[in-house]
């Protein structure tokens, strides 16, 4: 496995030529864009990485399925899914045209930013700070990383750029979909994006839902159904409007970030995490996502 990881992050390092680090936020853009780097972690408690592993990166949308578990622990599925849709969009992940146009004023899925502003005011609470810290106990505990933590420079940068999600916030404020405080939602929500991770902490967590929801050590913190849910949604909607090209080329449940992390996911067997912050034009690695095609392709991980 060791020699099979070397040889596909080499071969595909080149690609990281043809994409961009991400700019729109300050801080993203002092990445190395020629970093690559992929962990993967199996059932059996083995672990092999290769490349950049021990980088930290800010884990950005992988975020959105670590609140889409806690919000609908809090409320339940019935209650997230009546302000949330379940369907792809077809739109980029900041896109904000389909919440007017479309007849039912919902986000499309929780994996678009307007879907997981509306996901970020869900999480219980008294108070923000005890909303956002029960959110990264919570990815604390199902990526058995005490090390994750906030970025502040990258959350100062998403606050300060983050124009384009207020809008969304307070549109979705005005249709009844968020309840509750628009700004205490949108600080949740710059924040859980700028947790710190390695592509170690986001093997363990693609390891978390390949186990159904069960830690290393035997705990259930979820239900199966519940990864179930997690799971389909990244198949569909996890890499943005490329999440159609990437199940026919991977077919792996997966979530990119534009921090370059993607976590993929091969059902009963293992997690995977990547690390490439130079970004095609939909916000996916680039080199990640070409790591991940060859993995599959010679380990025959497709889920399809």
């Amino acid at each position: 496995m060791q020699e099979l990881l070397q040889k596909i992050v080499e071969k595909n390092k080149e690609l990281t030529n043809l994409g961009a680090v991400a700019n729109y936020i300050p801080e993203l853009d002092k990445a190395n864009k020629n970093a690559l780097g992929i962990c993967v972690m199996d059932m059996e408690g083995n672990q092999f990485c290769y490349g950049e592993c021990g980088t930290r990166f800010t884990i950005q949308s992988i975020s959105k399925i670590i609140s889409l578990m806690l919000a609908i622990l809090d409320n339940g599925e019935e209650y997230v899914f009546s302000k949330v849709g379940m369907e792809p969009s077809g739109d980029p992940f900041n896109s904000i045209r389909k919440l007017e146009t479309s007849s039912r004023k919902k986000p499309y899925n929780p994996l678009i930013n307007a879907g997981a502003i509306a996901v970020a005011s869900m999480i219980k609470g008294k108070n923000v700070r005890e909303r956002f810290q029960r959110l990264l106990d919570f990815t604390r505990k199902i990526t058995e990383d005490e090390t994750v933590d906030v970025n502040y420079k990258i959350y100062c940068g998403e606050s300060e750029t983050g124009d384009r999600n207020r809008a969304m916030g307070y549109f979705l404020k005005g249709e009844g979909i968020i309840e509750g405080n628009v700004e205490e939602a949108l600080d949740i929500y710059f924040k859980q994006c700028s947790m710190e991770v390695t592509v170690y902490t986001i093997a363990k967590l693609g390891l978390f839902l390949a186990n159904d929801g069960v830690l290393s050590n035997g705990e259930r913190v979820i239900s199966t159904r519940l990864s179930r849910i997690v799971k389909t949604l990244m198949v569909t909607c996890g890499m943005y409007d490329e999440s159609g090209e990437f199940a026919v080329r991977v077919g792996m449940p997966s979530k990119s970030g534009v921090g370059g992390g993607i976590v993929s996911v091969v059902p009963k067997k293992m997690g995977i995490g990547v690390y490439g912050p130079s970004l095609d034009k939909k916000g996916n690695s680039i080199a990640g996502a070409g790591v991940l095609e060859d993995l599959a392709k010679e380990l025959d991980l497709s889920i399809f």
